[in-house]
């Protein structure tokens, strides 16, 4: 292959196991981790890294030029709730990093860019179960109105400029590789942690939260395989849902029972529950499937067994 790719925020939950996979099968030299700060050993050791903030667009150009850049990954973000407590600083690292690279791509410097759109796009107005493809979107949050508003911007740069950039509404996500980054969801990470050091967990979210989820390992086989799809097959220029597993405080404590008997959980939401509750409990995402073929492979059996097999390992 020839393309050079540049994962930015490549530190972060997902961009630590993106930018892994993608040196695996690209090989480590044509990807190029970036962050504002460094990552863990293997990230770090396997192929080049460049100190980068993602809101300096000069920056950006600078290494995209050095390494001769094709394709981005913006995994740059600040997350729902930690987005609550710095409203501002959240907008702008989220809408100004975006305008960098959409920019480079309209001006022809990179050929494809990926972009993480989230279920924060949808509000207390959105049908929860089944969320369609198109919907309403009303979203109460830093971080979804900066994702929804991130999300006309990408069309508009799609139909005015040609851009190609390509898009997936993520569901909560879940690793046992890199810690959660200030998230809605992180309540479905910490959970496995607590089990395997204390037996106990005490939940943010209140038991009967359904939240749409999803295993790494999905999250990234989606990421990579949409953008390997022939662009002529691709229908949505926003951004694709993205559906994985949708469950509980409740059922997720009773999965991890199955493996840890003595396990016990407890509930104190917090701010983060009305966060929560404005999202939809399930994701239709049949246009993702129609168009790219997509279909999760974790169900929450098979979730809770990687997890704490993984968490057991590290």
């Amino acid at each position: 292959m020839g393309n050079k790719i540049l994962i930015i925020g490549a530190c972060g939950q997902i961009g630590t196991e993106l930018t892994l996979t993608l040196r695996e099968k690209f090989g480590n030299e044509n990807v190029v981790a970036s962050d504002i700060r460094e990552g863990n050993e293997q990230l770090m050791q396997t192929g080049p890294f460049e100190i980068l903030d993602a809101t300096n667009y000069k920056a950006i150009e600078d290494i995209v030029m050095h390494y001769e850049i094709d394709e981005v990954y913006l995994m740059a973000a600040m997350l729902s709730a930690t987005a609550e407590k710095f409203p501002m600083r959240g907008w702008e690292l989220n809408m100004n990093s975006l305008f960098n690279v959409l920019n480079l791509a309209k001006d022809k410097k990179i050929s494809k860019l990926f972009w993480p759109s989230s279920i924060a796009v949808f509000g207390p107005t959105t049908p929860k179960l089944n969320t369609p493809q198109t919907t309403v979107m009303e979203p109460t949050t830093v971080y979804g109105i900066s994702k929804q508003t991130g999300e006309r911007w990408c069309e508009y740069y799609h139909e005015k400029y040609g851009v190609d950039v390509r898009s997936i509404r993520y569901p909560g996500l879940i690793s046992y590789k890199t810690a959660p980054g200030g998230g809605t969801t992180d309540y479905a990470v910490e959970i496995f942690h607590e089990a395997l050091n204390k037996q106990s967990y005490t939940s943010f979210l209140s038991e009967d939260t359904a939240l749409p989820m999803m295993f790494m390992d999905d999250a990234i086989e989606a990421t990579i395989r949409l953008m390997d799809a022939d662009k002529e097959s691709l229908s949505i220029k926003s951004s694709y849902n993205l559906g994985g597993i949708s469950f509980t405080p409740k059922e997720i404590a009773e999965s991890i029972k199955k493996h840890i008997p003595n396990f016990k959980i407890d509930y104190a939401p917090d701010f983060r529950q009305a966060i929560a509750d404005s999202w939809p409990s399930s994701i239709d995402d049949s246009q993702a499937q129609k168009d790219w073929g997509w279909k999760h492979q974790f169900d929450l059996g098979k979730m809770t067994k990687a997890m704490l097999e993984g968490l057991r390992n590290l």
